[in-house]
């Protein structure tokens, strides 16, 4: 991933990259994969707009190690100390798979922190996971790391899962591996006893953009069919030529249908503030970057 700033929040070092300048665009990684945003980084669609933050989550990669138990509040309250040490007030949000359930968890509990939000395929538990999945936990929890990470990601990405991700993410396949722990003894367990239905969804209020890939399971098309009917203020988004991989396989594309929902999304630029005189150089240089989106209403 390369160099990433550092910041410490009640103790919890997290690693976080910024690129691009516009409106703040947040991206938040799902536990089997910690860079697999990074295709996105590198599209000119965001990245030459927007103004994309992409931070490894306690207990991934190079941040600190999670201190237990995970629960997707705590990544609310994670996802909130962190926009405020940078500076930001509102951002766009972007989660996929479980991180997509996380992102949902923020809307919720921080609110006012969130622009909008994009579902990648959310792992809603409303739909029941494919067999590989708890088959996956079965193995770790015998001590086969390798084959659980491999099972879990047959059954979620299909067999041929390992050619696009390491091609899209060298070293991809490694760094699941050394998150492991965190992924399957705590995250996946905290994805089941999450709950999200109809009564939580109405009280989602931004626009949501819920997308699915045309080649993925019917699991995800169902679940994304369920959020169309949850939620109150949804559009629906089928990426061509993907599966669960979605930006990993069609990068452009994803790319492209995010900016285009961004762009029908109000501005949230006017909402970068410094919190205290250790951030006014940092919070100016936000600033500085986010005056240059524009507003526009969300077009359903």
């Amino acid at each position: 991933m390369g160099h990433m700033d550092r910041a410490v929040l009640d103790g919890v070092e997290l690693e976080y990259e910024i690129r691009g300048a516009g409106e703040p665009v947040v991206l938040v990684h799902h536990g089997a994969g910690a860079d697999w945003f990074k295709p996105l980084l590198e599209e000119p669609a965001l990245a030459g707009r927007y103004c994309l933050l992409h931070y490894h989550r306690a207990g991934y990669a190079g941040s600190s190690r999670l201190v237990a138990p995970l629960t997707f509040a705590q990544e609310a309250t994670g996802f909130r100390a962190l926009m405020r040490h940078l500076g930001f007030e509102r951002a766009h949000l972007v989660g996929h798979s479980a991180s997509g359930c996380i992102a949902l968890q923020i809307a919720l509990d921080v609110s006012d922190s969130v622009q909008s939000l994009a579902l990648l395929e959310a792992a809603l538990m409303a739909v029941p996971s494919p067999p590989e999945v708890p088959r996956a936990l079965e193995l770790y929890r015998a001590g086969d790391k390798t084959t659980a990470v491999d099972t879990f990601f047959r059954g979620t990405c299909g067999p041929n899962y390992r050619a696009v991700v390491e091609k899209a993410i060298p070293g991809a396949f490694e760094q699941a591996m050394a998150d492991a722990d965190t992924f399957f003894h705590h995250e996946l367990p905290a994805l089941r006893q999450w709950s999200f239905g109809p009564d939580e969804a109405r009280h989602v209020r931004q626009p949501v953009l819920a997308v699915v890939g045309e080649k993925s399971d019917s699991r995800f098309h169902q679940r994304q069919k369920l959020l169309l009917e949850w939620l109150p203020n949804v559009e629906p988004f089928v990426l061509p030529g993907a599966g669960h991989l979605l930006h990993l396989q069609n990068p452009g594309g994803m790319a492209d249908g995010l900016a285009t929902r961004l762009r029908q999304s109000p501005s949230p630029c006017s909402g970068v503030r410094s919190q205290d005189s250790r951030f006014t150089d940092l919070s100016s240089t936000l600033r500085s970057r986010c005056d240059h989106g524009t507003a526009a209403r969300f077009v359903r």
